[in-house]
């Protein structure tokens, strides 16, 4: 149930039609979430994927977004985002097993996975600075300062969208993640 304005796409005018007929030709739908957030501020939509468009051409692979999202959206209990993400690893070819295990910060069976997902949930769960060690174990994991930063980034990016869902209690249009 929506707690900010929406409406049907097909209502949408102005920048929200352009940018849901975009997103409509892009994926064959536009998500409950886009909809909601495009006609409310058709900007923060186009920030938001104008932020994903950058991540896919970042130094972090599809696989290691998806974990980066997983792991921040269990941290923020947003029910949207961990079933559009669950979808979004499965097709990014994470197993099922290190979908619950990422979200949960059990290991995957895969060390640099492990180190990455782990990272995350270190920087979204504690505030003040990160422990050096957090920070030296994904290095150690063959991280790069640039991956680091671009770790970053896609936190900042799904964090928009947890608290955007978490503040909405966004309809979930996706199948709910176990």
């Amino acid at each position: 149930m929506s707690r900010l304005f929406n409406q049907p796409v097909s209502q949408a005018t102005g920048q929200a039609a352009q940018l849901f007929t975009a997103i409509k030709g892009a994926i064959g739908k536009v998500p409950n979430a886009y909809a909601a957030i495009g006609n409310n501020s058709p900007l923060a939509l186009e920030a938001a994927l104008n932020l994903d468009a950058a991540l896919k051409k970042s130094s972090i692979s599809g696989k290691e977004i998806e974990v980066i999202k997983l792991a921040v959206s269990q941290d923020a209990q947003c029910d949207y985002c961990l079933a559009a993400h669950t979808l979004m690893g499965g097709m990014a070819g994470l197993s099922a097993d290190a979908i619950k295990n990422v979200r949960h910060g059990n290991p995957t069976g895969d060390a640099r996975t492990d180190a990455l997902a782990t990272f995350v949930h270190t920087v979204v769960t504690t505030s003040g600075d990160v422990p050096a060690e957090v920070v030296q174990a994904v290095k150690d994991a063959g991280y790069t300062d640039a991956q680091i930063v671009d770790t970053l980034l896609a936190i900042a990016s799904i964090t928009f969208t947890n608290l955007f869902n978490r503040v909405n209690v966004t309809d979930i249009d996706f199948p709910r993640a176990a």
